[in-house]
């Protein structure tokens, strides 16, 4: 035999063992497998290398797509930084389209787009790679066919293994001559946006039928979020140079206004100078400031303050943003009170901000205005460039708690690292919230979702219109708490919240989700929108909902002090306490089944309600108290069963609490 075994051994596991620390081809196992049988080896140990030869054939199929995945989100990565430092639509369009076919090995990549605010207009190819004849480029595509079509309507990837056979898909005569033409079979279309908008579709092509992976898919599906980003930096950067040549030409116009239309036009390029220079908003704020005199903030798209020059005056918090969102609406800049100014920060229209002014002096229409108004531009286009490179970060969050919820049992010694590289420590105490708000913008959901998920160092998932988080903390009611007051007044409606938790490590972050999303259901089954729950809150119903607490925990919430009290005194509060709801909440009746004197029973119930609190005759608690009472009762009667069979219990159960009970 070769590659390192004795040939005078005969083929064992241990030698398949070596073949795969080798990294020997699967050829040399099944040459093994061979070698056995020529040696005349037993039917067990044919069996058994049998065995570990197609588990070893598992592992290695495991680590080609490991290696494969990597592969890709490494190129992913390098992706995003290239298009950073590509400028101009058309060059833009050519190198998203080269990389999407190198990305996934395709015959052929094309782009197709909207013209900007025309969402109405059919869609046109406006750049492919790989083409052979000249009919794909200039294409108009509605949303009624093709699979640009439905990419266009439900926002999803979409994709066939053999196009023009496909019956499933609306087709139209234009682009079946095309794809007939171009020779194509496989097709793979992704959306292209910015936020909640989809302006294009980026597709794929095979000139042979295949079965695109789920692996295929999202790649090319992050690569559309990628390069929405992009084209829209792009779009902006060509509207920045409209406005330009718009003051050029309104100089021209306007001889009466000339030194303030200069004015303007030059401190305006100096702060894309600035940007373009790769400045961070410090910076640029501070530059601004300079130009219009007077104090400047920079607020993100939760209200937070992220950038301060000078000192500005104490200003209420309910009146900057009453006035941020009357600025959003107008799209432009809008006066606040005490002569104070408020610019809207957007780009394809998503909110990423505002900024407020406290000028020296009042603003002009003539310069200062339309200076804060250009500003607020140059700070959207400086935050959408800082996003095109966290873009492929998020990316990999994304995966990791993708990872973390699905139904593949995580494991801890690979999740923990890439975590802790992205400074999240999944191995100590977390818990789950899903959050989701009755109405309201979901882009906006989705905005706030990320940057809370970064400012606590979690996770976050914005699907089917719900918000995921995975946060640290040991106190899953706190956490959703927080959530619901930061949410819902944003959105503004009512956000229904249920958590789960506390859990550490990888393993429990599935069942802490199901146990959190059963909580929201239950809310919403109950009626109880704009609510929040967990487990331990909802009583019995958690013991039902949890996969983490039991019987035994619900029993310790409800009359644990009882069960203690008779315990460590030899008393009989829990049976007294039983007798008194068997008797309908009567003393006398309840003495008379114990056999002692009512005037005992008044005792022990005041004893009692020194220990569970004044309220524990409500209907709701006593309600809670009688099924812990039932519950505990069970319990103790098959732990008896149990012990007088010899059958061994569990060992957290096997002491039975409260003696008198």
């Amino acid at each position: 035999m070769t590659g390192g075994l004795m040939s005078t051994a005969s083929p064992d596991v241990m030698s398949v063992l070596e073949l795969l620390a080798g990294g020997a081809p699967a050829a040399r196992f099944e040459e093994l497998l061979r070698d056995a049988r020529c040696e005349d080896a037993s039917a067990d140990t044919l069996a058994q290398l049998d065995q570990a030869v197609r588990l070893a054939s598992r592992v290695q199929a495991l680590v080609g797509h490991a290696q494969q995945r990597e592969a890709g989100l490494a190129a992913l990565v390098d992706t995003a930084h290239d298009l950073t430092l590509v400028h101009g639509m058309d060059a833009l369009l050519y190198e998203i389209t080269r990389r999407a076919r190198r990305l996934l090995h395709l015959d052929m990549a094309y782009v197709g787009l909207r013209d900007a605010g025309e969402e109405s207009r059919p869609s046109s190819i406006r750049a492919a790679e790989g083409e052979t004849t000249s009919r794909s480029v200039g294409l108009k595509t509605s949303d009624d066919s093709g699979l640009g079509g439905l990419v266009q309507r439900s926002g999803a990837p979409a994709w066939s293994p053999d196009y023009l056979a496909d019956r499933d898909i609306p087709h139209s005569p234009d682009i079946d001559a095309v794809v007939r033409a171009e020779g194509l079979h496989a097709i793979l279309a992704v959306p292209l946006g910015y936020g909640a908008t989809v302006f294009g579709t980026l597709y794929g092509a095979d000139r042979k039928v295949r079965h695109f992976t789920p692996d295929e898919i999202s790649l090319m599906r992050s690569l559309g979020q990628l390069a929405g980003v992009a084209i829209e930096r792009a779009r902006l950067l060509e509207e920045t140079r409209a406005e330009v040549t718009e003051l050029e030409l309104d100089t021209s116009r306007a001889r009466s206004s000339l030194d303030v239309q200069r004015r303007v036009e030059a401190a305006y390029i100096r702060l894309i100078d600035l940007v373009l220079s790769g400045c961070d908003p410090q910076t640029l704020a501070e530059a601004a400031v300079r130009e219009l005199s007077g104090s400047l903030v920079v607020r993100d798209c939760v209200g937070r303050v992220v950038v301060t020059t000078g000192t500005p005056p104490e200003l209420a918090e309910d009146d900057v943003l009453r006035w941020t969102y009357d600025a959003h609406a107008a799209g432009r800049p809008v006066p606040m009170s005490a002569g104070c100014w408020v610019a809207p920060v957007t780009a394809g229209g998503e909110n990423l901000g505002a900024i407020v002014l406290v000028p020296d002096e009042p603003l002009t229409d003539g310069f200062g205005v339309r200076l804060l108004q250009l500003t607020a531009r140059a700070v959207a286009l400086i935050l959408l460039l800082q996003r095109t490179s966290a873009v492929a970060h998020d990316q990999i969050r994304d995966e990791l708690l993708d990872e973390l919820l699905s139904d593949i049992r995580p494991q801890p010694r690979q999740l923990v690292p890439r975590a802790r590289r992205l400074g999240i420590a999944i191995d100590e105490p977390h818990v789950m919230v899903v959050a989701r708000p009755e109405g309201g913008p979901e882009g906006r959901a989705g905005a706030w979702a990320s940057s809370y998920a970064h400012r606590v160092s979690g996770l976050m998932r914005l699907r089917d219109g719900c918000v995921t988080l995975l946060v640290p903390g040991e106190d899953p009611l706190a956490a959703a708490t927080a959530v619901s007051e930061e949410l819902a007044p944003l959105v503004g409606h009512p956000v229904t919240v249920g958590a789960a938790g506390p859990v550490s490590g990888p393993a429990l972050v599935a069942q802490a989700h199901r146990e959190a999303l059963s909580c929201l259901e239950a809310l919403t089954e109950l009626g109880n929108l704009g609510g929040l729950a967990t487990p331990q809150q909802m009583g019995f119903l958690g013991v039902l909902l949890s996969e983490t607490h039991g019987i035994g925990e619900y029993v310790e919430s409800a009359i644990g002090p009882v069960l203690d009290y008779d315990a460590q005194r030899f008393t009989e509060l829990t049976r007294t306490l039983s007798a008194y709801f068997a008797a309908s909440s009567s003393p006398t009746r309840a003495a008379a089944s114990l056999h002692v004197h009512p005037n005992t029973v008044s005792r022990r119930l005041e004893r009692i309600t020194e220990l569970l609190g004044a309220d524990w005759q409500d209907p709701d608690r006593a309600l809670e108290i009688q099924l812990a009472l039932r519950l505990h009762h069970t319990r103790r009667t098959l732990q008896h069963r149990q012990a007088s069979s010899g059958v061994a219990g569990d060992a957290g159960d096997q002491a039975p609490r409260g003696a008198g009970a």
